[in-house]
């Protein structure tokens, strides 16, 4: 029988699965490590981790742009990040964290979502932040480049990396398979909704809930090898002045994406793929259900009025969800 451990981390809950529960202890002491690792290297809440501290540091070159030593796990989760921008044509963009805190998201969730109304794009981003003032966030992707023989990273001055869209489903991906490599039985590893697996699976392989908006499951799938993700505009969001925001940005605005699907929840070969295609697909809007589907990535999009449309591969449901596509 599987044994289980569900805790809350990184400001998102996490899951662990082990076939074989003598293992759960090892798994649990293995994963908190790896978030530990994460964070330090990736969380844009925290002045000390390596992406805040690229962002503050002082342009060192005739062009802007600031080098500066990276660790090794850096360099590997954006290599992801890269991977991801380059497969989406820029759709899944990691420098945009100047973006996101413009728009009020530059601390934990439960912070953002304690302030009023009467809190300002301006007094919630760059200013609590400390980091100075650009004239506006946007883009430099262009200009984000790793040497992993030197071992540093590359970006235009004043870049905050938000690695918020691959991070933990890379994070997820790695543990995965370091739980399979060293442990016995098989694992799921889950880091707010990017599900990775690796080593055998259980018998009928791991039962994954698609849930909606209210926490309801109308449909739960099988995996044996693959990843899963989910990603949507319907838990993450906020109001500012200005109007509503959440944390998914479109990088050809820098704004919130419009509220095209409340939930994209597709499988792929990783969890890093399976992010990806569902960050791409809430920034590409009704497009999605055809990029989607000429990339062979099997999903579930629920739309804002609950509509559900599904591409080819996507498991039918046990009962059918409620609207059909």
């Amino acid at each position: 029988m599987n044994a289980f451990a569900q805790f809350r981390a990184i400001g998102v809950d996490c899951r662990i699965v082990a076939t074989r529960p003598d293992e759960l202890p090892s798994a649990r002491l293995m994963v908190d490590r790896a978030i530990a690792d994460l964070d330090a290297v990736a969380s844009r809440f925290r002045p000390d981790s390596e992406v805040s501290v690229l962002s503050v540091a002082p342009a060192a070159g005739a062009a802007g742009t600031v080098t500066l030593p990276a660790s090794p796990l850096l360099l590997s989760l954006l290599d992801d990040a890269l991977w991801a921008a380059d497969v989406t044509d820029g759709l899944v963009d990691p420098t945009l964290g100047a973006a996101m805190e413009r728009i009020g998201y530059d601390a934990d969730f439960a912070e953002v979502l304690a302030r009023t109304a009467a809190d300002s794009p301006a007094s919630v981003g760059d200013g609590r932040s400390g980091r100075a003032s650009t004239p506006g966030p946007r883009s430099t992707l262009s200009e984000l480049t790793l040497d992993h023989r030197a071992g540093t990273v590359t970006v235009a001055a004043g870049t905050l990396i938000d690695l918020g869209a691959t991070g933990k489903a890379s994070m997820a991906d790695r543990v995965a398979d370091e739980l399979a490599r060293t442990l016995t039985g098989g694992f799921l590893v889950d880091l707010g909704g990017d599900i990775a697996v690796a080593g055998p699976p259980p018998v009928g392989g791991w039962a994954i809930a698609v849930e909606d908006e209210d926490g309801t499951v109308p449909q739960r799938i099988s995996v044996t090898t693959q990843g899963v993700a989910t990603s949507g505009t319907d838990r993450r969001h906020w109001q500012l002045p200005d109007g509503p925001h959440h944390h998914l940005i479109d990088p050809r605005t820098a704004r919130s994406v419009p509220h095209t699907w409340r939930r994209v929840t597709c499988v792929a070969a990783s969890a890093l793929e399976a992010n990806t295609a569902t960050t791409a697909s809430c920034v590409l809007g009704d497009a999605a259900v055809t990029w989607l589907t000429e990339r062979a990535i099997p999903a579930r999009l629920v739309g804002q009025s609950g509509d559900v449309s599904r591409t080819p591969g996507w498991p039918m449901p046990a009962r059918q969800d409620r609207s059909a596509s």
